[in-house]
Order: C-alpha cells, then structure tokens, then sequence
C-alpha cells in the first residue's frame, strides 16, 4: 500500500544547514516553511534529535518540507532508510506517524508526516534522555 504523499515536518538533521538536508533534500523539494509540532518534547540522541509524543509538551520546532511530485516515492524511501524505519519492525528507532504540525508564518495546521521515537526509545529517553528544552535543535548547542 503506497502511504500518503503528505509533506514532511523535519526537526534535526534534514533541517537547512545540518548534515542530511542538502544530501537528501537538495532537488527533492518544492518548499519548507518553518513549523511547530505540538505535544512532544524534544530529546538529544547521538548526534540527532528525538521526538517524544507528549501530551501537553512541546513545542518541537522545526520545517514542513513538501516534496516534488516527481520525486516522492524516492525521497520517502531515502528519509525511511536514514531513520531506519521499517513498518511494523519491532527493532525501529523511530516510527512515521501523521500527525498536525503548525505553520509558524500563518498558524495553519498541516497535516504531515512525523518521525517521532519507537515506544521502545521513548521510555528510555523519558528516564534518562536528555530533554531539549528549547524544542528546537539548531539551539542546542
């Protein structure tokens, strides 16, 4: 079953400037728009960025990236393959949810896929990850 073809909400490294988002996005795309996604919070993994659904967290900041029609199928696989995401693979890291991300130019809400911490990470990060509390990784250094 082909998923939606729903634009992307990025919050670390596909973000403009970081390490994945020319290598990936580059010529990919038709726009990014700043965002936020509500009710997570936001955990420091090694060397990228967690999402943790959390009711009443958030925000996570990050960009809305809507791919070219042309190149979809492709950049879907590529973004699966760098979270190392499978469907219904119990080892994943990360799982791709739809969920509502806001648009920060105008406060639209946009739905979007989201990668965001298997339940497995989640609870771990919960315990003793260490939370990003601006929600935004360009600032946490």
């Amino acid at each position: 079953m082909t998923p939606v073809r729903l634009p992307f909400f990025v919050y670390g490294t596909l973000r403009p400037g970081e390490a994945n988002h020319d290598l990936l996005l580059r010529g990919r795309i038709r726009s990014e728009q700043p965002g936020r996604l509500d009710g997570a919070l936001l955990y420091d993994g090694p060397g990228y960025p967690y999402a943790v659904e959390e009711p009443g967290g958030g925000p996570v900041l990050g960009d809305l990236v809507t791919a070219r029609a042309d190149e979809y199928d492709e950049l879907l696989t590529a973004l699966d393959e760098l979270e190392e995401y499978a469907p219904g693979d119990p080892r994943n890291l990360y799982e791709r949810v739809t969920r509502e991300v806001t648009r920060t130019a105008d406060g639209t809400a946009v739905r979007a896929w989201v990668y965001v911490a298997a339940p497995t990470v989640a609870v771990r990060l919960r315990a003793r990850g260490t939370l990003i509390e601006s929600g935004d990784w360009l600032t946490r250094r």
